[in-house]
């Protein structure tokens, strides 16, 4: 009896404890809180992760966690690491949206320098409605990145140019007042454009987590 027992205690100690966002790998499940804080499209969700990426800046490696959820919607995960550590949803939405959202005259001198642009929202629908503000300020001008659909944390990524390097692109950020709200802009090399609108919540807003089966 000893013997079955010695080893259902050793599988018992080797499954793997999510203690903390910074843990998560693809397969895992994440749960929302029902904060009425939170858009719709998160609150009380649960999330399972399918893929992990990795953003990579000059002074910074960001990982991204892709969430897969009840509906279509492309959400991202990622840690806003400053005095304080919060989680960062994104939202990718559509040029429609993006039309919808903003004039898109002024939207356009996101990408003018010196990068200064002040954009006021002009109109919103049920996609990104409780996830957009009313008023942006933009805070990045060009900042170029390299996108890797690998997770760094775990696999290292190369410190020289050719086929492993990432994919090359251009970051414009804005934020709302109290900076809970953003908007991300993506500039890839071939010119296509990402949008995503980014909100800011604390840790808490994870009750619970369960690593893949």
């Amino acid at each position: 009896m000893s013997f079955f027992k010695n080893i259902f205690n050793k599988e018992s100690q080797a499954e793997r404890k999510l203690t903390h966002v910074n843990q998560l790998l693809v397969g895992d499940i994440i749960i929302l809180t029902d904060s009425f804080a939170l858009p719709q499209a998160l609150r009380a969700q649960q999330f399972q992760v399918t893929a992990v990426n990795s953003y990579e800046y000059e002074h910074n490696t960001q990982t991204e966690w892709a969430l897969q959820g009840t509906n279509e919607q492309a959400v991202f995960l990622s840690l806003e690491i400053d005095d304080t550590t919060e989680l960062k949803f994104s939202l990718k939405i559509e040029h429609t949206d993006v039309e919808e959202l903003f004039d898109l005259d002024s939207f356009s001198e996101v990408f003018d320098e010196p990068g200064q642009a002040f954009l006021n929202r002009q109109g919103d629908n049920d996609i990104t409605s409780t996830w957009s503000s009313e008023q942006y300020q933009q805070n990045t001008f060009a900042k170029v990145g390299y996108f890797h659909r690998k997770d760094h944390r775990s696999v290292d990524l190369s410190a020289y140019e050719g086929k492993d390097c990432g994919e090359q692109f251009e970051l414009y950020a804005l934020y709302n007042e109290d900076q809970s709200k953003g908007l991300d802009i993506e500039v890839w090399q071939d010119g296509d454009t990402d949008v995503f609108l980014t909100l800011f919540r604390p840790l808490t807003d994870i009750i619970d987590m369960y690593p893949a089966s």
